[in-house]
């Protein structure tokens, strides 16, 4: 087990015991502060080297540096009481206080009745709710339907997207990433977004031009920054899913130009080729200094598939980034909604029913309704 690992599981475990105990015998017991200065000790030391750490609950899962933990006692019970106190999204700041630990364990062992009154946020805890139901008023009809007050937002800066291309061209002929380009690019972004003061409902407009090698990155960079923020991610993490975005598809341009434009469909031996651009990408990248972790991974990931039926081959066992899930959803809008050579954009309805039956197996199900209720609540483009 890593040492971040290790120290959330610990921070989480000492948290939990708290909790039970205050539960039990109230805050002022000395096992509660025994247990919370253990919390504290573990939370301390995991953010030493980083100013956050952001949990997540997806569905049942509990989410930690973009990666849904393996079930463990711990984990689960921690994900069952967040659920019950209807916390989707807890970030732990550094400079976080023993008394911020104290305030948490007392909030969560307080009854059901009171939580509205007791979990708040404080400096270096911040709490938030994260609406992923599957069920209730909000429907698939809800997901799909047109009778709502529609928004739009400016297109994407220009020169963000002239800039990028500048960086793929660099790649594409002298096989160099320029990474810091890409971070300026995705905090221009982040940015714009900031500054339209509705960063959950952030998305720039997809072209309708062929120049797709760049737009489809620069589309599925908003359309995860959108799924993130949506998720209360925010911070460094909310960057790097970002640049993530942006070099997914960054094995492609060591595929031949002749197969990725061909109009007509791809022959077995073509598209055991294209199937190669996961590896390559992530090799790439994996060997290019100052890339996050988090872009290798999502670039070898993002055609994995919800069931791992898509490529490369991984183990049955595999699990797959919580970015990975949500390139995998944007990758698959963008490549329907965006022109092509061979075909005009799939109209929105029907790009969401599609979207609809594929929950479960080749999608996400609980980050595709978040992403279809982002969608419904933007015109993307006129159909």
């Amino acid at each position: 087990m890593s040492s971040d690992r290790q120290n959330i599981h610990d921070f989480i475990r000492h948290l939990l015991s708290a909790t039970a105990n205050a539960s039990l015998y109230g805050m002022a017991h000395p096992q509660v502060g025994r247990l919370s200065s253990q919390s504290f000790a573990s939370i301390g030391a995991l953010l030493q080297s980083r100013a956050e750490v952001t949990l997540l609950v997806v569905e049942n899962d509990l989410v930690f540096d973009g990666q849904p933990q393996e079930l463990s006692l711990f984990f689960n019970r921690f994900t069952q009481i967040l659920k019950s106190r209807e916390i989707g999204s807890l970030k732990l700041l550094s400079g976080i206080t023993k008394q911020e630990v104290d305030a948490l364990i007392g909030g969560l062992a307080k009854q059901q009745d009171d939580r509205v009154q007791t979990m708040a946020s404080s400096d270096h805890i911040r709490i938030g709710k994260v609406d992923l139901r599957v069920s209730g008023l909000s429907g698939d009809a809800d997901l799909l339907g047109s009778d709502k007050p529609r928004m739009t937002l400016p297109d994407m800066p220009r020169e963000e997207l002239a800039r990028f291309m500048d960086i793929y061209e660099s790649v594409k002929t002298k096989h160099k990433l320029q990474i810091n380009g890409v971070f300026d690019v995705v905090s221009g972004f982040i940015d714009v977004f900031r500054q339209e003061g509705k960063p959950l409902l952030a998305m720039a407009a997809l072209r309708e031009t062929d120049e797709y090698t760049f737009t489809h990155s620069t589309n599925v960079c908003v359309l995860n920054l959108a799924q993130a923020m949506a998720l209360g991610i925010d911070g460094p993490l909310l960057n790097d899913i970002g640049v993530a975005a942006m070099l997914h598809d960054i094995g492609k341009l060591f595929i031949p130009e002749e197969i990725l434009t061909k109009k007509d469909k791809l022959n077995q031996d073509e598209f055991e080729i294209i199937k190669q651009h996961p590896f390559k990408g992530a090799r790439h990248l994996l060997e290019t200094s100052g890339v996050p972790r988090l872009a290798v991974i999502t670039a070898y990931e993002h055609h994995l598939k919800f069931n791992l039926s898509g490529y490369p081959q991984v183990s049955p066992d595999w699990q797959q980034n919580l970015c990975s899930h949500m390139t995998t959803i944007s990758d698959f809008f963008d490549a329907l909604r965006t022109r092509r050579s061979y075909r005009e954009p799939v109209p929105l309805k029907e790009v969401a029913g599609m979207m609809l039956d594929m929950m479960g197996t080749e999608l996400h199900p609980a980050l595709t309704r978040n992403f279809l209720r982002i969608i419904s609540r933007l015109v993307v483009t006129p159909d």
